[in-house]
């Protein structure tokens, strides 16, 4: 699992670079009717939180987690609960948010195997934080793409 969460863990150098990038320009759309690059670390934080709060300390063996919540739903939360919050604020309480993720989900032993919600599948922590690891790789693109426009 500590690759996984090395890998996972490298995101927050990613997002940290942020900092130095023209807050108009993380303003703005990524392209036409999409997010922008600041709605986008937003949704990533609130994932994150959601994680770290809401998933991570039920874990244990043979549990079964609750099945993620409605996406589009959660989705529309996170921009709302973000709406007031500057670059900065967003991008610092991603960074704090997922060391906390990553520091909590460390703690679950690696034999540890659970379900979510109605499915059969069996995870483990690390097989949880690949979803993830994948989510990030995903908006890292579409971030990486609009900054090298």
């Amino acid at each position: 699992m500590k690759k996984i969460l090395m890998e996972f863990e490298e995101t927050i150098d990613a997002i940290k670079k942020l900092k130095d990038v023209q807050e108009s320009k993380l303003n703005e759309p990524i392209s036409k009717g999409k997010w922008s690059i600041r709605e986008i670390v937003g949704h990533l934080y609130y994932w994150d939180k959601y994680n770290l709060e809401k998933m991570v300390p039920i874990m244990a063996n043979g549990v079964n987690l609750p099945q993620f919540s409605n996406h589009d739903q959660h989705n529309k939360e996170a921009i709302l609960y973000l709406r007031d919050k500057t670059v900065e604020s967003i991008i610092d309480a991603f960074i704090e948010t997922r060391k906390e993720l990553i520091d909590s989900i460390s703690e679950i032993e690696e034999d540890v195997r659970f379900t979510i919600g109605k499915g059969k599948r069996q995870f483990s922590g690390e097989s949880f934080i690949k979803i993830f690891l994948k989510h990030d790789i995903h908006h890292l693109q579409q971030i990486n793409g609009k900054l090298n426009n």
